[in-house]
């Protein structure tokens, strides 16, 4: 039963407030905390701030209070491992559609938190504990989509793609993808310093680089010469997130000086694709162009998976609808975008049912808890998107799946998902 509830104010990578709760059970503490996003969907479950003098009105003393005052009192004296029973009591005393009233950072942070009390209990490991919760047929080590190169509001730029990633696909294991993905990392420095100087290697907020190439192509043309010159030709992947709710205003889209109607945006990816070996587009479109992502699935989605992040939000009525109209193939899932754990197994179990990808992601403010790599394994999704090799908030989650792996192999289900995609 869990004996006491308690929250707190830390601090995120990006030194923003966030909030930590922490559950007591007779088999010890669980603790959990939540990320915030940079470029966040306009449907995403609301982050409650103060919005008073102290951290520039970011603080979140007032979620802090809803878990101590609000939420603890119903929960404590409770089974934790009646996940959806509690996430339910959470809903019911937020009452609202948004999580506007407690504050999504509030509910996920105890969502978490039970979770990780609920493994403790049952004496399993949370990636098999959340396997039972999500019902999973089957685990996987997933494939990374590793940040290396920033834009956008990630990198403090403005009308620009955010996210340019390697995905190392063709490969016998999790950690011999990692190695790959650090090596092409460690050559892509050493060829931006010589390039540009060090200060293109200073790091943005998921890790990636910064370099001052404000072409798409150019960018992409570096990461393949990276990838040719760590020896892996052919066996590691590209992958964009464009984040393009951020550059997108009155029906165009501004990228760099350039203006373009959707269907220009697409013929500019259905370029990209033809020269790049790449994998997957995120957010190509804006959040509720909706006849755009029907247009982009129609004419890429054969050849490349095509991500909602921004569109769907974690949310199964945006999901839902975009399986209706066949607006993309595959789901961006963040926990804290939809505020309870329940809520983003239900998303994961549609998408599954619709034969689409699943992608467990961090944000951009993120802490140093790797749930988010037990929750990718758990549920069986085959990726993940952590961010760069770099920066301990990012590593915090790679290491957990090196872990992770460990255990799966002396059970021999140690299966990467790069063979599956």
């Amino acid at each position: 039963m869990i004996e006491s509830i308690r929250a707190r104010q830390i601090l995120d990578s990006r030194g923003n407030p966030t909030v930590e709760c922490e559950i007591r059970t007779k088999k010890g503490i669980a603790r959990a905390s939540v990320p915030s996003g940079a470029s966040t969907g306009s449907f995403e479950a609301l982050e409650l701030r103060d919005n008073e003098k102290a951290f520039r009105g970011k603080g979140v003393l007032k979620a802090v209070e809803n878990i101590n005052k609000v939420i603890a009192p119903k929960l404590v004296g409770k089974d934790p491992t009646k996940q959806r029973e509690l996430d339910g009591i959470m809903l019911k005393l937020d009452n609202s559609p948004n999580k506007s009233k407690l504050g999504a950072n509030a509910i996920v942070a105890v969502s978490l938190a039970l979770a990780r009390a609920g493994s403790l209990l049952k004496e399993k490991q949370l990636f098999e504990y959340l396997a039972e919760l999500s019902e999973a047929k089957e685990m996987f080590l997933p494939v990374p989509q590793m940040n290396v190169l920033n834009g956008g509001k990630h990198a403090g730029l403005k009308n620009d793609i955010q996210e340019h990633m390697i995905m190392p696909i063709k490969f016998e294991s999790y950690s011999e993808a990692l190695q790959a993905g650090c090596e092409i990392y460690y050559i892509l420095k050493d060829m931006l310093k010589q390039k540009f100087g060090a200060r293109a290697t200073l790091l943005a907020d998921e890790g990636g680089f910064v370099p001052p190439i404000e072409n798409v192509s150019e960018r992409l043309e570096l990461i393949d010469k990276a990838i040719e010159e760590a020896g892996y030709k052919g066996r590691v992947y590209m992958a964009l997130d464009s984040a393009a709710s951020e550059f997108f205003y009155e029906n165009t889209y501004v990228l760099g000086e350039e203006e373009l109607n959707s269907g220009q945006m697409i013929d500019f990816y259905k370029g990209l694709v033809e020269s790049f070996p790449i994998f997957s587009i995120e957010d190509g479109l804006a959040e509720e162009d909706w006849q755009g992502w029907q247009e982009l699935t129609s004419k890429l989605g054969s050849k490349v998976q095509i991500v909602g992040d921004d569109l769907l939000v974690t949310n199964v009525e945006r999901i839902r609808k975009a399986i209706e109209l066949k607006a993309c193939n595959a789901l961006l899932l963040k926990v804290n975008q939809i505020g309870t754990l329940s809520e983003a197994i239900d998303a994961a179990k549609l998408a599954f049912q619709n034969n689409w990808q699943v992608v467990v992601s961090h944000r951009s403010g993120e802490t140093c808890d790797p749930f988010i790599a037990s929750l990718v394994v758990g549920i069986g999704a085959k990726q993940c998107k952590f961010g760069a090799p770099a920066r301990s908030e990012r590593n915090a989650k790679y290491n957990q799946l090196l872990r992770i792996e460990e255990i799966l192999k002396e059970q021999g289900k140690a299966r990467y998902a790069g063979k599956f995609l």
